[in-house]
């Protein structure tokens, strides 16, 4: 997953993705939802003090601003609970 930079609303939901040191404005509603984090693929037990189970996941359109008929591009966000920070995932990462 490629690291990334978000600007949010006071709310916490992603305006703009400051992404290869560009902006990308979002430009539809950004959907939230949770995913378990499948902590038992990398160990036998959960690692000790680490009490997050879900991991929080922002979908949301970026304008690639590349013309007047360009379309959104599709964004899936993953904030990191213990660092903080955010990644794009998928292919979206490896594109654009």
């Amino acid at each position: 997953m490629e690291s990334v930079d978000i600007r949010t609303t006071v709310q916490g939901a992603p305006v703009v993705v400051l992404r290869g040191g560009r902006e990308w404005d979002v430009v539809a509603e950004p959907v939230r939802w949770f995913e378990r984090v499948s902590w038992w693929e990398q160990s036998r037990r959960m690692p000790r003090g680490h009490g997050r189970v879900d991991v929080e996941i922002w979908q949301v359109q970026v304008d690639p601003g590349t013309g007047p008929h360009s379309g959104a591009l599709t964004w899936e966000l993953v904030r990191d609970g213990d660092a903080g920070g955010w990644y794009l995932r998928g292919e979206e990462a490896l594109a654009a």
